[in-house]
């Protein structure tokens, strides 16, 4: 039986950024993964391939609709394969998950195929695909098996016609008509894809506004911004019912008059969240205690009931994201090797990568107002930025909130281009405790988008915005 000085069950950001740093740090290590590529959800059927596919569906979009703006001219049609396009995100996530694979031999981390299942707190026991067992001793243990779509009883997932994130990477055909169940990042993003490739796309959001766990604002903006790209929204829906009827799919909901409302289209995405994975590993047995939501409970140490099993990601409490699940395994990693890591779960950056493109850090308006902390915002038009008009990217804002007393950042909210990497210079302002003055002060370099931050923190500057 081979001995560890840890082990991690489950390949995704957070199990192989774990197991890395923990090579890194001088321990023998071991990862489980159950299929027989490693990366988890994120690199497989998540972040990396729903990219792939809105990458190629906006230059789609750009060749059919704004190319001629720009003085571009292409004769005959130009056509959407969805074939090719389907083909090329999965090259893209094989030569990712090839890329994972080269950093484990590197880091001298074995690799261990099948489910893995605790015998006990130090023995592991694998099972793979075959039924064949073998089993592993570790000192400490990672469980980072992540999430899977959450489904609704009353929406049978066929993977034909209703359809979850993972069924819509590989479609063989462009819908006629996608009905999306629910409005957040994986929906919107999905939806646009399928809307720019020629799809009718309907999104059916039982809360009064989409993406409703970041500021109002971004909602409002981003409903605006998608509507004119021609999806259509019905909030305050509760869907009751989902049937197929061959090759069409009915939905039954209730709109907020209560009044009875029918949907038909030709597939049908149920994006409702995600939840736990924890299926196979045998918690009950050893005392590892869940939530009533499925989530391991851990400690601010991300340490379990059971003191050498540790949780991160997915399975345990706040954001799904996988650059929550990195730090988490990093933290965990070196608070093994003796250190003292922290985490700031407040500067945790949230992305929809639709485009224009969303993001945030820190609190809501929505969040500050609840708390009674005095405050002042400030915020920018994308608009009214050089660059932005040079690329045609006009839709869009950075908003800057700051206390009123101190002036020090509590919460940037932006949606517009590229905002997916702008955000970090607010997350590095925000982790050195700035105010809205220091960024207002430090010179941005022109024309950029960027331009549009120290704009806005001028705006929260006794309102000094200069280009508006």
């Amino acid at each position: 039986m081979s001995s560890f000085d840890v082990a991690i069950i489950g390949s995704g950001p957070g199990g192989y950024v774990t197991a890395i740093r923990c090579a890194q740090l001088g321990m023998k290590t071991a990862i489980i993964e159950k299929y027989n590529t490693l990366g988890g959800t994120c690199l497989n059927v998540g972040c990396i391939p729903s990219k792939a596919l809105l990458d190629s569906s906006h230059h789609y979009e750009h060749a059919t609709k704004h190319f001629e703006g720009h003085g571009i001219e292409i004769s005959g049609d130009i056509k959407a394969n969805l074939e090719k396009m389907i083909a090329r995100k999965q090259t893209v996530v094989d030569q990712t998950c090839s890329g994972v694979e080269f950093l484990m031999k590197k880091n001298k981390i074995e690799v261990f195929t099948g489910v893995g299942s605790f015998k006990d707190a130090t023995h592991i026991t694998i099972t793979d695909s075959e039924g064949k067992t073998s089993e592993i001793e570790a000192k400490n243990t990672v469980i980072a098996t992540g999430s899977k779509p959450t489904q609704l009883s009353f929406a049978g997932i066929d993977k034909e016609r209703i359809i979850t994130s993972t069924e819509v990477l590989k479609l063989k055909e462009i819908p006629k008509h996608l009905v999306i169940i629910g409005g957040g990042v994986i929906g919107l993003e999905l939806g646009q894809v399928y809307r720019r490739l020629g799809a009718e796309v309907s999104v059916i959001e039982y809360a009064d506004r989409i993406i409703p766990s970041m500021d109002a604002s971004l909602s409002k903006e981003l409903t605006k911004v998608l509507k004119k790209q021609g999806i259509k929204f019905y909030l305050k829906h509760c869907v009751k019912n989902v049937e197929r009827n061959g090759n069409e799919v009915v939905l039954t909901a209730k709109d907020k008059k209560d009044k009875e409302v029918t949907f038909t289209g030709d597939y049908c995405l149920v994006s409702v969240g995600r939840s736990p994975y924890t299926k196979g590993l045998n918690l009950e047995k050893i005392g590892v205690k869940t939530t009533e939501k499925g989530q391991v409970e851990t400690n601010a140490h991300l340490q379990t009931s059971v003191s050498n099993i540790y949780a991160i990601g997915d399975v345990v409490k706040g954001a799904m994201l996988a650059h929550k699940a990195e730090e988490e395994g990093t933290m965990v990693a070196e608070l093994l090797a003796g250190q003292k890591p922290h985490i700031d779960y407040n500067l945790i950056p949230g992305v929809v990568y639709t485009w224009p493109e969303v993001a945030a850090v820190g609190k809501t308006e929505e969040e500050i107002k609840e708390s009674g902390i005095e405050y002042k915002v400030g915020q920018f038009p994308f608009r009214a930025l050089g660059r932005a008009r040079a690329s045609n990217d006009l839709d869009g804002f950075v908003k800057i909130i700051a206390d009123k007393k101190t002036d020090e950042v509590l919460g940037v909210h932006m949606i517009g281009a590229r905002c997916a990497d702008l955000i970090a210079e607010a997350v590095t302002a925000m982790e050195f405790r700035a105010s809205a003055e220091d960024i207002s002060r430090m010179s941005h370099a022109h024309p950029t988008f960027t331009e549009a931050i120290k704009e806005a923190a001028l705006a929260a500057t006794d309102d000094r915005a200069l280009h508006v």
